[in-house]
């Protein structure tokens, strides 16, 4: 399990967004507030994001807890984007715990980072996965069958694999989804962008909480929310 946000909006600070917020995922690598499986997220984070006059993502990731990397607290503040996906992981048991495991993964478009679980079993093997790990077969699997497509995706693979927990965020700079299956998910809209994220980073009473079973969608047009039907 781990916990990750996603932001779509105006560029603002790397820093601002998962550093500084007071239960941001620095805070929620050390003690979430909603996380229902695992009590720490101390084995490895990344944060990728779009940058200007280049189409593809770049990311930052990292095997050790994002609290014991003074190197990235320095440089956040100067870094900015528009488009971020960040995450701080709980690895599963029996995954590996290098950083190629560490969300959020891309297909040189598409930023995606998974919290949750699914029997790899179930996903069909592909050597353009960043890792042998489960989310990074289950990104995979989405790239494959189409980012767009991600909610027909989730529902097969939760076809095939019941037990499976399938909250997915990604983005490609110009829509951002997301779905719920299985953990909480929340968003809030500001002047400036819209950000979704595993639980609140605060406790400003404009945060939506998204429904179970849910496809939440960020557009220029705004946010929209759609149920996920089996």
């Amino acid at each position: 399990m781990c916990r990750h946000l996603a932001w779509l909006g105006a560029p603002r600070s790397i820093a601002s967004l998962v550093l500084e917020p007071e239960h941001g995922l620095l805070a929620q690598s050390y003690a979430p507030r909603r996380q229902r499986r695992g009590v720490v997220n101390a084995d490895g984070w990344g944060v990728g994001f779009l940058v200007e006059g280049s189409a593809e993502p770049v990311r930052w990731r990292s095997s050790h807890p994002l609290w014991s990397d003074p190197s990235f607290a320095s440089v956040a503040p100067v870094l900015r984007s528009g488009a971020v996906v960040a995450a701080v992981r709980s690895a599963s048991v029996g995954m590996p715990a290098d950083e190629t495991a560490a969300a959020p993964f891309t297909d040189g478009r598409w930023l995606l980072s998974h919290n949750g679980l699914v029997d790899r079993a179930v996903l069909p093997a592909r050597r353009d996965a960043e890792s042998v790990c489960d989310s990074a077969l289950l990104a995979a699997h989405v790239f494959a069958e189409g980012p767009g497509q991600v909610a027909r995706t989730v529902l097969e693979v939760a076809a095939a694999d019941p037990a499976a927990f399938l909250n997915l965020l990604l983005t490609d700079g110009v829509r951002l989804l997301a779905t719920t299956w299985g953990d909480p998910l929340s968003y809030l809209v500001d002047p400036d962008g819209v950000v979704v994220a595993s639980e609140p980073w605060d406790d400003d009473p404009r945060w939506v909480n998204v429904p179970d079973r849910h496809l939440l969608e960020v557009t220029p047009d705004g946010v929209a929310v759609t149920a996920l039907e089996l």
